[in-house]
């Protein structure tokens, strides 16, 4: 589980059920334990969790000692002093000026930066964005971060409340992903300005920007047996499939410009190889024979090919298939000047996938589908009531 400490993403990279990012480059803070007791401990999370906060600390070690981005009304700002440098990264320099307001509330260029560094984390090995995706990524930062500030400010609304000890174990959660004291200090000192309690502000904020989401879309999301049983029988298609087969080849190739006689070799070798084959007792031995003379690139898989359906298979090897019982191997079948056969292992009928088979990958499958259009309901319901300007 993770909180941002920096603002999110709106509906383009996948989320945890409490709202929080599951594969991005952007600042997070894994919950207190017992947040997990009630949510339930995601590994996979928490390890990304801890590498999103290396990510983050080294693009604030590139600030240096940059100003912290503003959580607050324009007015209580001033202006930065202009006797101070810019800090640069990437080649991209960061003033702290506003990229956007969301009911006066400003956006920095910092804030932005960051989370386009969290849609595009190898932006550092690249030293900078794609030139062609670059306004992408940035038109989908901008929507994340006015996002996650009109949630904040919602939660804020209805007087949405972190308890003191849930906060503490955060904060405390959060120092030890840090290698050492020092390190939590420069970051402090570049996001927090040298406060803790700027730090445990923006702690607070991303709680509360998680807990307002599972009140409005993770508790919505959870379907019931029933349901789940419902699209199943409404929706057989989705769940019946063809004949399968699994084959194993032995492919000998040829070239188009060859010359006759060399046409004739390979014709040769390709008869001897499927004499050899028809002589194989089973699958164990013709498979042998695929990784001695085969030339395609199943032959260091002893031949065989993945089950597939019948259908997708070329039209020379499904008519062949349909001649044959499991066990036996085809005639030779020419493509341009190359060569190939195969044996039959397995012919699976067509069916239909039970219930049982599929009910948790369809439960998962159809609760993200429904998470996302809740978050994106919520998104522009907030945006509605909400003055959002982009500078």
């Amino acid at each position: 589980m993770g909180v941002n400490l920096s603002r999110g993403n709106h509906g383009h990279v996948p989320r945890d059920r409490t709202g929080g990012r599951i594969d991005t480059g952007s600042v997070q803070l894994a919950v207190a334990e017992q947040d997990e007791k009630e949510r339930g401990k995601d590994d996979d999370g928490w390890h990304q969790t801890v590498a999103r906060v290396a990510v983050v600390f080294s693009l604030a070690c590139s600030f240096g000692t940059a100003q912290v981005a503003s959580h607050r009304p324009v007015k209580e700002f001033g202006a930065t002093s202009a006797s101070a440098p810019a800090p640069t990264t990437m080649g991209i320099t960061i003033t702290g000026k506003a990229v956007a307001r969301v009911n006066g509330v400003e956006l920095t260029d910092r804030d932005l930066l960051r989370e386009m560094m969290a849609l595009f984390p190898y932006a550092r090995q690249h030293n900078g964005f794609p030139k062609g995706k670059e306004a992408e990524i940035r038109q989908g930062a901008l929507q994340m971060i006015e996002f996650e500030e009109m949630v904040y400010q919602e939660a804020e609304r209805r007087k949405m409340t972190i308890p003191a000890e849930r906060l503490d174990a955060a904060e405390a959660d959060f120092r030890r992903q840090f290698d050492s004291k020092a390190d939590f200090d420069l970051f402090v000192k570049t996001e927090g300005g040298g406060s803790r309690q700027a730090l445990r502000k923006m702690i607070r904020r991303s709680l509360l920007i998680n807990k307002l989401l599972k009140v409005e879309v993770s508790d919505k999301v959870r379907l019931s047996a029933g349901q789940l049983r419902a699209f199943y029988d409404k929706n057989p298609e989705r769940f019946t499939y063809g004949e399968k087969v699994t084959i194993q080849t032995i492919s000998i190739f040829g070239h188009p410009n060859d010359a006759a006689k060399v046409q004739q070799e390979t014709r040769k070798r390709a008869e001897d190889a499927l004499r050899q084959a028809k002589a194989a007792k089973n699958d164990q031995e013709f498979g042998l024979l695929a990784e001695k003379v085969s030339e395609d690139d199943f032959h260091v898989n002893m031949g065989v090919h993945k089950s597939v359906e019948l259908r997708t298979l070329p039209p020379e090897i499904s008519a062949a298939v349909q001649k044959m019982a499991p066990g036996q191997v085809s005639e030779l079948i020419q493509v341009d000047k190359s060569y190939t056969f195969f044996r039959l292992d397995a012919r699976t009928p067509a069916g239909k996938v039970n219930f049982e088979q599929v009910k948790d990958r369809l439960r998962k499958d159809l609760e993200k589908a429904r998470y996302e259009e809740l978050r994106a309901a919520l998104g522009a319901k907030l945006r509605q009531s909400s003055k959002v300007e982009e500078l």
